[in-house]
């Protein structure tokens, strides 16, 4: 069974949030003592921090599918829905977090630094929310946002100031382990090293942290062995040792050619080419391995590199490598002090900007695309005329009729809202206007879907009609006694 997993599938889904509640008050001596429907609850979000106790990702590979729970309903007295309770997930320190489409959201780097992966749903607003100077009774409430969905990558990149590269079996292991408390596995055959291990150095006031890297072989960066899996725990890492065996029994090694090898695996992989390399000749203790290191030590320092001859099993000269190490570590703190930091840059949308997008299709349908009125369609009940009439008057409101009208639409033209599954598809009757809701009615219904002058209401006509459609308008109501629009008798 797995015990290390540094890169998962994260199928995230907040919680949605509850819908409001149509309610009036009522009381002795008073039946209608007005809406006092209550908001629906917020949906719970799905959140990763930062957790130093975690070291691995094993938790999402047994359970990638975590869902928030859902936002509760309103309730009649004013009283709001109970919100969902945030899903909090531990993650190690440098994880990444990546879309489908493989864009980085997130680089948690830090104890405690917190990252929303999926948003919950806001609660729809209940009656008494919606009610205005002009809306003192309405007969609707708004449904609770569905939480959001999304599918992510979590890849575990490990946080070390020092990278132990170099081949299997070639002393990594037991180098950490002389120079650190951790305590990896340690055998004398290839691939011992199944997870990066992690060591905290002291050498002198500098205290650095150390990642052994499972064994790279040739092609590493293009699948083979274990190399491409966990070249990225190097990623971060300030400066790369090189641990050459100098002791192998294997005829057709050297450790110039292992060195060669691996430089030329880190090229393939890429981003590695300006660290600062160290050399570490291990296993100088046995005859053959301290000959083997003498005779390569003056070419590896004649193409410019730092030499140091070493062995992990009898702690020769690590001293001298450690306070190498942390020599470097110290010039790249003081580099890292003087960087200016990341900012956070905000883009605050235009005044002008509509907030909405009106495209004509080739088929003479139209649609609608923008965060409102995708969120309005979301929140609307349709199975409430009221409410429909509601959606119109918002819609009217943000400038989706007069955009409709530039583009070409006339009555009847079939308009969809938004995309997919949860789109909304009607055929459009431009003679709505806002305000209409307002005609006096059956509690939960819209007088304009029933009318059969529906969508003429005037509110104002000398506002909005000149001499000549007045006069027709009002000889049209007197002729008709029945128009609900004229007060008194014919």
């Amino acid at each position: 069974m797995a015990s290390f997993v540094d890169r998962v599938t994260l199928h995230a889904s907040a919680g949605s949030g509850g819908d409001g509640c149509v309610s009036v008050h009522r009381e002795k001596f008073k039946p209608l003592g007005g809406p006092d429907g209550g908001n629906g609850g917020r949906g719970g979000d799905i959140v990763l921090v930062v957790d130093s106790g975690t070291t691995t990702l094993l938790d999402f590979h047994h359970s990638p599918h975590r869902r928030a729970t859902n936002g509760k309903l309103g309730y009649g007295d004013y009283c709001n829905g109970a919100e969902g309770k945030d899903l909090v997930m531990p993650v190690p320190n440098g994880t990444v977090v990546k879309d489908a489409d493989g864009n980085v959201l997130a680089d948690l780097i830090g104890e405690g630094l917190r990252f929303i992966a999926a948003q919950g749903g806001k609660g729809g607003l209940g009656n008494a929310g919606l009610a205005s100077s002009k809306r003192r009774a309405p007969g609707f409430a708004l449904k609770g946002e569905a939480g959001e969905e999304r599918t992510l990558t979590l890849e575990l990149k490990s946080v070390a100031d020092i990278g132990l590269i170099g081949f299997p079996s070639a002393g990594k292991s037991s180098l950490i382990a002389a120079i650190s408390s951790a305590k990896p596995k340690i055998a004398d055959y290839p691939f011992t090293t199944l997870v990066p291990n992690l060591g905290v150095v002291q050498a002198g006031d500098t205290r650095f942290t150390v990642a052994d890297v499972p064994g790279l072989i040739p092609g590493a960066s293009e699948g083979k062995g274990l190399g491409l899996e966990f070249l990225r725990h190097v990623e971060r890492c300030a400066a790369l040792v090189h641990v050459l065996d100098c002791g192998t029994l294997e005829s057709d090694r050297d450790p110039v050619r292992d060195f060669d090898i691996i430089e030329e695996e880190l090229s393939y992989y890429g981003g590695l080419s300006e660290r600062p390399r160290i050399i570490a000749l291990n296993k100088v203790d046995l005859p053959d391995g301290k000959a083997m290191a003498d005779m390569v030590q003056p070419i590896l320092e004649a193409r410019g590199y730092t030499v140091f001859q070493i062995s992990a099993a009898s702690h020769i000269g690590l001293t001298e490598l450690n306070y190498a190490m942390a020599r470097i570590i110290q010039e790249q703190r003081k580099i890292e002090a003087t960087k200016v930091k990341s900012r956070i840059i905000l883009r605050p949308v235009a005044v002008n900007d509509s907030g909405f997008t009106v495209t004509a299709n080739e088929d003479g349908t139209f649609t609608v695309l923008g965060e409102k009125p995708v969120r309005w369609v979301k929140q609307t009940d349709f199975g409430n005329a009221e409410a429909i009439g509601y959606l119109a008057d918002r819609l009217a409101m943000l400038g989706v009729e007069r955009e409709l009208f530039k583009k070409g639409a006339k009555a009847k033209s079939e308009v969809q809202i938004g995309e997919g599954e949860m789109a909304v598809i009607f055929d459009w009757e431009p003679t709505i206007e806002a305000g209409a809701e307002l005609l006096a009615g059956i509690r939960g219904q819209d007088r304009r879907l029933e009318s059969p002058w529906a969508g003429d209401y005037i509110e104002d006509p000398v506002d909005q009609l000149n001499d000549d459609e007045i006069s027709m308008q009002w000889e049209y109501n007197i002729e008709d006694p029945k128009d609900p629009r004229i007060e008194g008798e014919k």
